[in-house]
Formats: structure tokens, C-alpha cells, sequence
């Protein structure tokens, strides 16, 4: 049984401070709030419901961060949010039918390719580009599959809805990370209904460590406004890199298995 102390809420609110600075700005605050759940001795499915709780609010933050600077319209962007939220929802049923190893090969490699992505490529601020694909048609692939994969793993979701809206959707970096904010929260909120139902949420802590989700996502949002491409660039290059880093360093991780190491 979880000892719920005084401690052990103020340093997983600290851990959600933090996390949800950067996951407002890059993505990638499960980095740090997952082990934090695991250190505070959470049980793993708990770890998962109540991530998802505390992450709900970082999310939701920094989406009405940007809302209320123009970044990003709510209501224009209702249907893709819808489609964010069922695919998450459908991926969180489907972990029991699909094997996690597949994706914990593959997941270090794609997040190196994000980084290399964002980190070589010239010429990439904030001002929009040619868009590669409709929104329509964006709304109806790219956003519900990554909707899905955050529902049924989760680990870098803000960093591939943000390659995609760079790519595909031709966005700058400072409307890319707003609108991954508000697919982000939508995502959320589907994996969360399902966690609810399964009652694997602790809500007591998961209360405490969102307070600290919002104010640092608040803080996060609004730095990554003042400086736009100049912060989210470099900060995302470091966590999908630190991410694949983490990853890999796992012993059970299949490539470590297959490799031998």
C-alpha cells in the first residue's frame, strides 16, 4: 500500500513543475513524471491512469496558453481534437492486443530521426511553409494514428504530432507547438476515460502533481511565446534525443534483447 505523505506530494508536484514547463514547450514531460510515479513507489498500470490525469492539466494549460494569444482557434480546431481524442481512445483498449515490444524497438530510432530532423534542417522558424496535405485529409490520418499511438504507449506523441504539422501541414514551429498542445489535451482526455474506467487513477496524487502540470505549463507557454522557434527548436532536439536515450538504456528494451547487450 502507497504511503502518501507530505514529501512524497511535494516532490512529485516539483516533478510535474518541470515536466510540464518542458512538455509545453517541446513535449516529452512523461520523461519525467513517470519515473517519478515509479520512485514514489506508484504501482505501473497506477503510474500509467494517474499520468495521464496529471498530464491532462499541463496540456489543457498550455493549450489555453496559446488559445488566448491568437495561436491557436479552438473551435476551428474542434474536429481534428475529436479525431486526436477516438484514436488515443481506441490505441488505450488496443494495448492488451498489441505487443509493446514492436514499439519499443522502433520508438528510440523514430525519436532520433525527429531530432536529426528538427536539428539539421535549415531555414525553420516560425513563419508557415507550403502545406503537403489538406487539412481535411491531415485530420483524418495523421492525427487520429498518432492519437492512437499516444493512447496505447504515449512516449513521444507531442514530438511526432509536431513533426507532422511542421511537414505535412506546412505550420512554423510556435502554431506547430500550439496545435500539438490541443491534440495533445485531446488525446489525453480519451486515454484518460479509459483509465477511468479501468480505476487505475490516484486521484489524491494526481491532483497534487496536475497543480504543478498547469503552473508549469503556464510558465513554459508563455517563455516559448516570447522566443518561438528559437527555444522550441533546440528543446526538442534534446528530448527526443534524452527520450531515446532513456529508452535505450532500458535492459528490457527488445533492441538491448536482440543485440545482446
Amino acid at each position: 500500500m502507497l504511503e502518501i505523505t507530505l514529501h512524497l506530494l511535494a516532490f512529485l508536484f516539483l516533478a510535474a513543475f518541470v515536466a510540464g514547463f518542458i512538455d509545453s514547450i517541446a513535449g516529452g514531460g512523461g520523461l519525467i513524471t513517470v519515473p517519478a510515479l515509479l520512485i514514489a513507489g506508484v504501482p505501473p498500470l497506477e503510474t500509467l491512469g494517474t499520468n495521464k490525469l496529471q498530464s491532462l492539466f499541463g496540456s489543457g494549460s498550455a493549450t489555453l496558453a496559446y488559445a488566448a494569444k491568437g495561436h491557436v482557434k479552438l473551435k476551428e480546431q474542434l474536429p481534428m481534437a475529436v479525431m486526436s481524442a477516438l484514436g488515443s481512445m481506441i490505441g488505450a483498449i488496443a494495448t492488451t492486443y498489441i505487443p509493446g515490444d514492436v514499439l519499443k524497438a522502433f520508438l528510440p530510432l523514430l525519436l532520433i530521426a525527429v531530432a536529426l530532423y528538427f536539428g539539421l534542417k535549415r531555414n525553420m522558424g516560425d513563419d508557415d511553409r507550403h502545406a503537403r496535405m489538406r487539412p481535411f485529409v491531415f485530420g483524418l490520418t495523421f492525427v487520429p494514428l498518432i492519437g492512437f499511438y499516444d493512447g496505447m504507449f504515449g512516449p513521444g506523441t507531442g514530438s511526432f504530432f509536431m513533426l507532422a504539422f511542421v511537414t505535412m501541414a506546412g505550420f512554423g514551429m510556435l502554431k506547430a507547438t500550439a496545435h500539438t498542445k490541443l491534440l495533445n489535451f485531446a488525446s489525453n482526455i480519451g486515454a484518460f476515460i479509459v483509465f477511468i474506467i479501468s480505476g487505475v487513477i490516484l486521484w489524491k496524487v494526481g491532483l497534487v502533481m496536475a497543480a504543478g502540470q498547469f503552473l508549469g505549463a503556464q510558465t513554459g507557454s508563455r517563455l516559448a511565446m516570447r522566443n518561438g522557434a528559437k527555444i522550441i527548436r533546440p528543446l526538442l532536439v534534446v528530448t527526443c534525443m534524452a527520450l531515446a536515450v532513456k529508452l535505450l538504456a532500458d535492459p528490457a528494451n527488445p533492441v538491448r534483447v536482440w543485440l545482446g547487450l
